[in-house]
């Protein structure tokens, strides 16, 4: 069931589904980007880091935090009209290869936009966690969510 702004209120929250980072993913990523750096894309190197393996881009956590958010949850499939902002956003810790990211997120602001007045601007306080649970990830995300059509 889609959520419209009216249904939103702050201290709601949710969790994501999960999703593993693989080495496709990563290729993928740096392909699309064109962020070749070693730690990502060269084993021989990474081996030699603080991280001792190969990690995902930053990028990679964020994009798929919205990802799983936006499109997986299904709460928010014909409302969200626009991603308007990403506000202190953290990385914490690396994201390995192999490794299952999933989100909790919460409400923490929301107006009437006043440009837009079929929409409401929403701020969601965001958690990117790793299978054990451990935040790698952390800031707001800032919608528009549309209000509830006639």
């Amino acid at each position: 069931m889609t959520l419209f702004y009216e249904d939103l209120t702050i201290g709601h929250g949710w969790t994501s589904p999960a999703r593993t980072i693989t080495e496709s993913d990563v290729v993928s990523f740096a392909q699309l980007t064109g962020d070749f750096h070693p730690l990502h894309t060269n084993e021989p190197v990474a081996a030699k880091s603080r991280f001792g393996q190969r990690i995902a881009h930053g990028m990679v956590g964020l994009t798929y935090a919205i990802g799983l958010m936006l499109t997986r949850s299904g709460e928010f499939d014909e409302s969200i009209t626009a991603f308007l902002g990403v506000k202190d956003w953290r990385f914490t810790a690396p994201v390995f290869f192999g490794e299952t990211i999933h989100m909790r997120y919460e409400i923490t602001d929301r107006r009437l936009s006043k440009s837009a007045p079929s929409d409401g601007i929403v701020d969601f306080r965001v958690e990117v966690l790793n299978q054990d649970d451990e935040v790698v990830q952390a800031g707001t995300l800032t919608m528009l969510v549309s209000v509830r059509p006639d």
